[in-house]
């Protein structure tokens, strides 16, 4: 009878322990959302860094309203005036400034842990928007976006390792 009160009494000690370890774990999750730049003038196919059109200005403003209940601690663009433009709405709004990348030159392993455990916008271009998103999945999953579309929102959730992405069409 002691030896199975004294197994009983281990077993609860055992579990109470395992409940407490359970308990300290923290569950840190980082959200990456990747949108292309918003519709930009084609008129002059020579200009490489064209301004948007007013439908891009209008998609801008509706990037400030999808994001508007989001956390985000950054935000970033490409230094183009079609991304910084896309980008200024929203970061007006949640009164962050746009950190600036360049796609051909970011470490982005030091990327994912300089921003982990954050939620992060990044505004990029119809390449490397999915190139970015294959990078942090660490799959090439993604292709480039097509010229037309301005609409796609790639959201990436990594917690405790597991990684997640979708791809949402956003009008």
């Amino acid at each position: 009878m002691k030896k199975i009160l004294l197994l009983i009494f281990v077993l609860l000690f055992t579990f109470s322990i395992k409940a407490q370890d359970d308990s300290n774990t923290t569950h840190e999750k980082t959200t990456y959302y990747f949108i292309r730049h918003a519709e930009k003038d084609k008129s002059d196919a020579t200009n490489r860094n064209p301004k948007l059109i007013r439908r891009g200005k209008r998609r801008a403003r509706q990037w400030k309203r999808y994001f508007k209940r989001k956390k985000l601690d950054a935000i970033y663009s490409t230094n183009y005036k079609r991304t910084l433009s896309t980008a200024f709405p929203t970061a007006n709004n949640k009164k962050l400034p746009i950190i600036l990348y360049n796609p051909r030159q970011t470490d982005y392993e030091a990327f994912k842990k300089e921003t982990h455990g954050q939620s992060i916008l990044i505004v990029g271009h119809s390449n490397t928007t999915p190139s970015f998103v294959n990078a942090i999945i660490g799959k090439d999953k993604h292709q480039s976006i097509d010229e037309t579309i301005n609409s796609k929102l790639f959201i990436v959730t990594i917690t405790n390792g597991k990684v997640i992405d979708q791809v949402l069409d956003i009008n």
